[in-house]
């Protein structure tokens, strides 16, 4: 039997006066993932080369990291919701430049790989808990707001990273990336400490301890709408990551591209995520359900996806065609993200940090089996990426339709706008 959805929320601890240096911190943690991605696509080949590894242990530095994150998350996020957010997320923060330097100074692709998955665990902290600060301050179209604030840094994150990268490359090497990561580890870890009030006070922390907190995680996965809202994001996200871990060979290696111009094109086509994420903004501050703006990302992209792959299979794509689609998925990815977490987070507002996990596992677990099997099928051409893309996109589809049912409306704001949060209109 599904569990009620009707709850009324708990009362909350007041948002911080000056929430936008705070939202901007919290926007900065989740940078960190595609940060540590992203940056170093433009580098795939010189790993490859310096470590005398193969395409798929390299593309498998992104599985290690996202099977760190995996695991990371379903750790931290209940464990949050019994002792606080605020320790987790600044010893999370400082472990990960650590790790983040152990991976600067790895001598062989297997090292590199063990490395990382501690890297991503740590790293799983400002992931997995800045969603749940959000969703401990806020509620309704004012929890849409700082959500596709995260969502568009989330968004300017992969686009940045990769110029970043090839800016390092310029000068440095892939092993000085990770000497970035360490550093801008470090400066977050004190910015928390220093910086970030803690959102989740002891009166509203799970009762029974973090025992009591990983059971909100069974509980959670006991009711169908926030299944498939989960496996929505976790199948849509078979997409973005068959695109972060196919781009840097198929239009380098298919399209002949440099690693400068192979960065350009990547920023170009992730500008899409930001205008899907603003997208949802603007709609969602309009009153359009949260529903209906998940429902268009998804079908913008299953069209897109297999308009691509159609293409792929029949005439062969160029590289403006690949660019127009990739750009209008991406756009769809943009529109997805923030609203899957708006209406999760509303759906799991008792327990923050085990709604937070399992959205953010769910993305991990599909994302880190992704990443390698571009490889792995080949890239001298487009169709691996194409086909996974599309089948990502056909899978959330089915998801949010049978699942999820976004007719029922479940996560959309169950309260005026103005009294949805005690001190949002504080900023």
């Amino acid at each position: 039997m599904e569990a009620p959805l009707t709850a009324s929320p708990p009362s909350h601890a007041a948002a911080p006066r000056r929430g936008g240096p705070v939202i901007l911190l919290l926007a900065l943690l989740t940078a960190l993932t595609p940060l540590s991605t992203d940056m170093l696509l433009p580098a795939f080949p010189e790993m490859s080369d310096g470590l005398h590894a193969s395409t798929s242990s390299i593309q498998a530095t992104l599985t290690s990291y996202l099977a760190g994150m995996l695991v990371g998350q379903l750790l931290i996020g209940p464990v949050s919701d019994g002792v606080g957010r605020k320790k987790l997320l600044a010893w999370g923060s400082l472990l990960f430049a650590v790790f983040s330097l152990l991976c600067a100074v790895a001598t062989n692709a297997a090292l590199l790989n063990a490395v990382r998955v501690l890297e991503g665990l740590t790293g799983a902290a400002g992931m997995v808990l800045a969603r749940a600060v959000v969703g401990d301050w806020y509620r309704g179209q004012e929890a849409a707001k700082r959500f596709t604030a995260l969502s568009m840094i989330f968004a300017v994150a992969p686009i940045i990273a990769p110029i970043i990268g090839g800016g390092i490359l310029a000068v440095g090497s892939w092993r000085t990336m990770f000497i970035v990561l360490a550093i801008l580890g470090l400066v977050l870890a004190v910015a928390v400490a220093t910086g970030l009030p803690e959102s989740l006070p002891p009166a509203r922390r799970a009762s029974g301890g973090v025992s009591q907190a990983f059971k909100g995680m069974k509980d959670l996965l006991g009711q169908r709408p926030f299944t498939g809202y989960v496996l929505t994001f976790s199948f849509a996200n078979i997409a973005l990551f068959a695109y972060i871990s196919g781009s840097s060979f198929v239009f380098q290696d298919v399209y002949g591209l440099s690693e400068t111009m192979f960065s350009l094109t990547f920023a170009l086509t992730a500008i899409g995520v930001l205008i899907g994420g603003a997208l949802f903004g603007a709609l969602s501050g309009k009153g359009v359900a949260f529903n209906k703006v998940l429902t268009m990302g998804i079908f913008v992209g299953l069209l897109a996806t297999a308009v691509h792959l159609v293409i792929a299979v029949t005439v062969g794509n160029t590289l403006v065609t690949s660019l127009v689609f990739m750009f209008l998925s991406m756009f769809a990815v943009g529109a997805t993200i923030p609203s899957v977490m708006t209406i999760g987070q509303e759906i799991g507002r008792h327990t923050g940090g085990a709604a937070s996990a399992l959205l953010g596992a769910g993305q991990c677990l599909l994302g880190g089996i992704t990443a390698p099997l571009v490889g792995a099928l080949g890239t001298n051409s487009d169709k691996p990426m194409a086909v996974l893309m599309v089948v990502g996109f056909a899978l959330a589809t089915v998801a949010l339709l049978g699942i999820a049912r976004p007719r029922e409306g479940h996560g959309e704001p169950s309260e005026p706008a103005q009294h949805a949060t005690a001190g949002a209109g504080a900023e």
